[in-house]
């Protein structure tokens, strides 16, 4: 078990070189409302070629990771996203690899996984979280990526604030999903060198919300899950290791509603013609009510993978 610490510019930076070309570059607009309590930007990671920002973890963990180590293949747990990107850059690299999935994982995401050559094995939900305190599962062989605190996928993740900060210099908050941790802390990381003042909240989903109560506390506690159409985020409890960089780096965490959600897929789609996932839309929804301040507030659209049907029910008003 690794003891996480903030991650040094100069290891994003480089992380970034190494990913040229590949699952960086996404675009920074300005979201399209009137009235809205501040300037309010999308980060696109939904535009990345998984859809998702996942692509920029994996790619610098296995790109770094000896040929050695990965003779054997590779595995990761995941409900989609880091899968997806675990998978994309196996296939380029010739690697076997396997997907440890929670059994509530979408079949959008699912099949995506199985496009780009990955197996899938199916566990209960209870077991995939337990994954990622053990850092292992039975039977499983092959190079394992954490998808939450591996030091190098947090490093691929703080490419994003790298961009941020250069697309718009003078941000004043960024609003980031927050699943395990390691994509608020890579940006987080990223950004405090660069301009210290930068405030960095994570945002969460009522119904899986550990990081609001824990900060409040001072401590990691746990809460009650359920599983929703925001599968992209959410979890009973924070990962220990996190909790040291959370506490630190983070502003404080912004807790919105499956209503709140499903309202921003609907805004960012038809004002902007973007397509987000639950928790892509999560930081949208936490800026439109105003809870990330006023300023220039970027809201990273961590991914864009969402199933058709689901899609549908929200975009008729109701929640799946």
């Amino acid at each position: 078990m690794q003891q996480l610490k903030p991650i040094p510019l100069d290891e994003i930076r480089a992380a970034h070189e190494r990913l040229a070309g590949v699952g960086t570059h996404s675009p920074l607009l300005r979201l399209n409302v009137d009235h809205a309590p501040a300037e309010i930007y999308l980060k696109l990671e939904n535009l990345q070629p998984i859809g998702s920002f996942k692509l920029r973890g994996a790619g610098n963990v296995l790109q770094l990771a000896d040929s050695r180590e990965l003779e054997q293949g590779v595995w990761t747990a995941s409900a989609g996203n880091m899968a997806q990107g675990v998978a994309w850059y196996a296939r380029e690299m010739g690697l076997e690899c396997t997907i440890v999935a929670p059994d509530h994982a979408p079949e959008t995401k699912l099949a995506a996984i199985r496009r780009l050559g990955g197996k899938i094995v199916k566990v209960p939900v209870a077991d995939w979280f337990q994954i990622l305190r053990d850092y292992g599962y039975e039977g499983m062989e092959g190079f394992f990526i954490h998808p939450v605190t591996n030091r190098a996928v947090i490093a691929g993740h703080g490419t994003i604030g790298l961009e941020i900060f250069e697309q718009l210099p003078d941000v004043d908050v960024v609003v980031v999903p927050y699943g395990g941790g390691g994509l608020s802390c890579g940006i987080a990381s990223a950004l405090r060198p660069l301009k210290s003042e930068v405030k960095v909240y994570a945002v969460e989903v009522d119904t899986a919300a550990p990081l609001a109560p824990s900060l409040a506390a001072g401590q990691p506690v746990e809460v009650e899950y359920h599983a929703s159409f925001v599968d992209g985020m959410g979890a009973p409890f924070l990962i220990p290791e996190m909790w040291p960089l959370v506490s630190q780096l983070l502003d404080g965490s912004l807790v919105v509603s499956l209503e709140d959600i499903a309202d921003a897929i609907r805004v960012l789609l038809e004002r902007n013609r973007v397509l987000a996932e639950g928790a892509g839309a999560a930081p949208v929804a936490a800026a439109l009510a105003g809870k990330a301040g006023d300023g220039k507030v970027v809201c990273v659209v961590s991914g864009g993978n969402i199933d058709t049907g689901k899609l549908i029910e929200i975009l008729l008003g109701e929640i799946p």
